[in-house]
């Protein structure tokens, strides 16, 4: 019974992420765009289903993984996103300098690439405090890695949403619904968790001598 719920829940995430770039696959659209568009077009759908993982490695949701295994996925599938993002764009510069340069520096006409670009530097500083995760303090880490995380669903999802391109519309509405929300169960169980840590503490503050908690 474990070893079906658990081939039940990774099929589940193979189909949530699958299932969007299979029908982009087979758009109508990709016939009259080259090589180098359709790759950056793709790296981008990747990159949005990877943030899907992200969380739910982080929040220890997928069966079968060890915590370390788990804390290894995550940073392993961090550097997959950036690279992600880096083709995206890169893509999409060699396609098109003038739109990209637009894009960038936020004059855009497009509504969505504001939030791709914001979504792009909060990726990288992401990477940037990962690198420098030792030099800082837990809780300041912790604190801009959650900040930031949000920042990138939030910006992800709205910029995914307001494309009109070649991924289909249910299902690119179905993997955004599921980012936001493996990203909002990861956020309430932290703060519960962190709550019930100081509860904890205390409850112990408050022990009288002798008392065994």
């Amino acid at each position: 019974m474990r070893s079906a719920k658990v081939t039940l829940i990774w099929a589940a995430l193979a189909a949530a992420i699958g299932v969007p770039i299979a029908f982009a696959a087979v758009s109508p659209q990709l016939a009259w765009r080259d090589a180098i568009y359709i790759t950056a077009g793709f790296a981008g759908i990747i990159g949005l289903g990877l943030l899907l993982v992200q969380p739910l490695l982080i929040g220890g949701y997928l069966p079968g993984l060890s915590p370390l295994r788990l804390r290894r996925a995550h940073r392993w599938i961090g550097s997959l996103l950036v690279a992600a993002i880096v083709i995206h764009v890169a893509g999409l510069w060699i396609t098109s300098p003038p739109d990209m340069a637009d894009a960038l520096l936020f004059r855009s006409p497009t509504p969505f690439s504001p939030f791709g670009v914001i979504a792009m530097w909060a990726i990288f500083a992401t990477a940037l405090i990962a690198v420098l995760r030792k030099r800082l303090r837990l809780r300041t880490w912790r604190i801009a890695h959650l900040s930031l995380a949000v920042v990138i669903v939030v910006t992800s999802v709205i910029h995914g949403i307001l494309i009109e391109g070649t991924m289909e519309t249910m299902s690119k509405f179905a993997l955004c619904a599921l980012v936001l929300a493996a990203t909002i169960k990861v956020i309430a169980d932290v703060r519960v968790g962190r709550k019930q840590a100081s509860l904890l503490r205390a409850d112990n503050d408050c022990s009288p001598p002798g008392r065994v908690t």
